[in-house]
């Protein structure tokens, strides 16, 4: 069985058919709610569909979930119908032995076996499935039996807690500034360094350490939200993320001043000769953009040609494919409105950014030293950066909290006599509310780091993205000026 998605931008530029046109099945799939990423599963000989696999597909559409979602989903029962097939059946023959017989090819005998948290995505996958296909009459039972409490009995039996990996001040700097900067260990320039626009990786680094959001929170951010546009006063920037969200939940991002003038310096010394080299061929792409005529500042709004009609839309509501095709009338031309941008003028990509820590990552390895901080035995990730935001936020607002002044226990007991002050106060809520966790039950995982913490430094990243010296309690501060005014 072959595997393709939906993508409807491709129709104009390969649909050939005296039958129906590009513009036709384009308006048929928007008039249908088919969403780019939908998977569409065909016979391998005869490309003709699958109509069971097509119809859970057309189903997972139907629930909103987001390009990557359907996508994974899609490859999971892709992976799935696979090994039924070298067992001679298929996803509706199949019994549980088969299901059995495909966790323990993923989970132990594959060349690189899952581990339990990839596996349970992937049983949850096989699990809905089933139950769609049983829900509509196509099967009269699932293939497995279903444990205590309508639990999928092929599921990971124990639970997976997050894998929490954060950094220390020495291995922040020597990731940002030897990894993605281009620097020797000793802050010197290296002159072998052959990467490519190191201010821009810098700013990335220090907008998702001082902000604290997910890499496609950060990645896709738009320069009037970051207050990087004519007519706004420099400082920290706060806005709304609700699209790029996880689950879409809108909440306020705060990004300190420092991490807004690490992005400022970029946009002064790389950006405009990225942008200016990428004008000309944006220019013949025009029509397949989105050209933005006018930004409303305090409506937080933008209003422009898209598809050849006048479209306006909510930023915080602007999901990251169409903020990626989103361009202004700029100094040298059309130029993407997003603050991060590569070569060919818009925003890196997913594997844009992977690539970039890849290769900060053999660099930093290449050149470690003596004088090197101990490097973490995996690879670092974006979302590390995440992680080391949240325990060192937390840990600065406990040692306000357990402060050593009398009057400041005092009014901790006050705190904790009243639900409104501990739910206004407390720092574990406080983070959770900043990190848009869905519960305070995620952000109590962190509980276990705070001790190796505590007494580094005497304020939350005191001088950590700033080049001089930074006040990163400022992002306490802040939080908790937002709690009294009772903004989440």
């Amino acid at each position: 069985m072959d595997l393709a998605f939906v993508q409807s931008g491709l129709l104009e530029r390969f649909l050939d058919s005296d039958v129906i046109s590009a513009e036709e099945v384009a308006a048929l799939l928007k008039r249908r709610g088919v969403l780019d990423g939908t998977p569409v599963f065909l016979d391998e000989e005869t490309q003709i569909p699958v109509p069971p696999l097509c119809e859970y597909g057309r189903y997972l559409s139907t629930a909103l979930l987001d390009e990557s979602t359907l996508k994974d989903y899609g490859r999971a029962v892709g992976r799935l119908d696979d090994h039924l097939a070298g067992l001679g059946g298929d996803v509706l023959s199949a019994v549980e032995s088969d299901l059995v017989s495909y966790r323990d090819q993923r989970c132990r005998w594959q060349e690189k076996p899952i581990g339990a948290s990839a596996w349970g995505k992937e049983s949850f996958v096989q699990d809905d499935l089933y139950g769609f296909l049983v829900e509509r009459g196509l099967l009269s039972h699932r293939p497995a039996r279903v444990a205590a409490r309508g639990r999928n009995a092929l599921a990971p039996r124990i639970r997976s807690s997050m894998d929490i990996r954060h950094l220390s001040f020495e291995q922040y700097r020597y990731f940002r500034d030897v990894g993605l900067g281009g620097q020797l260990p000793g802050a010197e320039v290296n002159p072998a360094f052959r990467g490519w626009s190191p201010l821009r990786d810098r700013a990335g680094a220090n907008i998702a350490l001082g902000s604290g959001t997910r890499w496609r929170e950060w990645a896709p951010v738009l320069l009037p939200e970051v207050g990087l546009w004519p007519g706004m006063s420099p400082g920290g920037a706060e806005f709304t993320v609700q699209a790029c969200a996880k689950y879409g939940k809108a909440r306020t991002v705060y990004v300190p001043e420092d991490a807004v003038a690490s992005a400022d310096l970029f946009c002064l010394l790389e950006r405009p000769d990225i942008v200016r080299r990428a004008a000309r061929g944006l220019e013949r792409k025009a029509r397949d953009l989105f050209v933005v005529g006018d930004i409303d500042m305090a409506g937080g709004r933008v209003r422009g040609i898209l598809d050849g009609v006048v479209r306006e839309f909510q930023m915080a509501a602007m999901p990251a494919k169409l903020r990626r095709i989103t361009v202004h009338e700029g100094e040298f031309g059309l130029e993407a409105l997003t603050l991060f941008v590569c070569r060919g003028g818009l925003m890196p990509g997913a594997d844009a950014w992977k690539g970039y820590r890849h290769r900060a990552w053999t660099r930093m390895n290449e050149l470690a030293d003596e004088t090197t901080p101990l490097l973490p035995a995996k690879r670092w990730r974006w979302h590390d950066l995440r992680h080391t935001y949240a325990l060192r936020l937390l840990t600065y607002l406990e040692n306000i909290m357990d402060g050593q002044e009398p009057d400041l226990r005092a009014r901790r007991r006050r705190h904790r006599s009243y639900l409104t002050g501990h739910i206004r106060h407390n720092p574990l809520l406080i983070v959770s509310r900043r990190l848009g966790h869905a519960s305070p039950e995620t952000t109590y995982q962190y509980l276990q780091y705070t001790d190796d913490l505590i007494n580094e430094f005497e304020a939350a990243f005191s001088s950590w993205v700033g080049d001089d010296e930074a006040t990163y309690a400022e992002i306490a501060s802040h939080a908790l000026s937002g709690t009294n005014r009772g903004r989440s």
